[in-house]
């Protein structure tokens, strides 16, 4: 394997769309990629600077164990970057989803990616480091139908403020990059959750059919990894990074608008 001075970076959800996206966007630049997902193992990727391995970011062990094999590899020097991709989406309406598939939700989304720094930081290898996360713009416009993902990601909106203010006296900082409409296999993999008879069910299945069809129609996974590139390569980092001027525009227009302006419009997107 060839090793870079650009240094390592540990990738989650490195196996498909956008985290695939970037580990071989930041690869074919000269970084080291440790590529951890799910499914990850010999054979996931064919590049000499990507190594792959096994991490479920809801079980606290196989992060541990993920850790351990990666430090045996290249040391215990702090990384040069966390990319957290892994993440996933439900559907449902807020009143009736079941709450198992929300936690279920939250775990990966959002308590995942807090236990994969947590762990870094207890082994020492997060400082001065850069924390890149996956965000979206439904973090900052929540979906309906989709309000449990949005939550998640609203979450991390938080999480990325809070952990630039608690993490700059180590050197570390962190940004979110708020993607919109990708062309992945996210789509597909989103399910609908929703009770025998209930009465949002056929509403809600229509207003996430408007989404997926502008998810079909929207950027390629490497557009959202060139962001990623950039997070890397700023001298300062910004607390938020949209992808794309469209919604680099669309973000500062809710910042603007009032919320009874923004809630029509997302009304007359998904709900007319």
């Amino acid at each position: 394997m060839k090793r870079s001075e650009r240094g390592d970076v540990l990738v989650t959800g490195a196996t498909s769309g956008i985290g695939r996206a970037v580990s071989e966007l930041l690869a074919d630049e000269g970084y080291t990629i440790f590529g951890v997902s799910r499914s990850a193992g010999p054979g996931s990727f064919h590049h000499d600077r990507i190594i792959s391995c096994r991490m479920d970011v809801t079980d606290a062990l196989s992060i541990e164990q993920a850790i351990e094999e990666i430090s045996r590899k290249r040391g215990m020097q702090p990384l040069r970057a966390v990319i957290h991709c892994a993440g996933y989406g439900i559907a449902g309406s807020t009143l009736d989803t079941p709450m198992d598939a929300i936690r279920s939700q939250f775990e990966t989304n959002y308590f995942g990616l807090l236990t994969v720094n947590e762990i870094l930081m207890k082994k020492g290898l997060l400082r001065g480091s850069r924390i890149v996360i996956l965000g979206s713009v439904a973090g900052r416009i929540s979906i309906p139908y989709q309000s449990h993902y949005s939550a998640s990601k609203f979450a991390l909106e938080a999480y990325t403020e809070a952990l630039r203010l608690e993490g700059s006296h180590l050197g570390i900082t962190a940004t979110i990059i708020e993607a919109g409409d990708t062309k992945t296999s996210f789509s597909a993999a989103r399910t609908y959750h929703a009770p025998p008879g209930s009465l949002l069910e056929a509403r809600g299945r229509k207003a996430v059919e408007r989404m997926e069809k502008d998810e079909q129609k929207g950027h390629d996974p490497s557009v959202v990894a060139k962001v990623v590139l950039r997070a890397l390569k700023r001298t300062r980092l910004p607390v938020r990074m949209p992808v794309g001027l469209s919604y680099t525009i669309l973000l500062l227009l809710r910042r603007i608008f009032p919320d009874a302006l923004v809630e029509a419009i997302v009304r007359r997107l998904y709900l007319s």
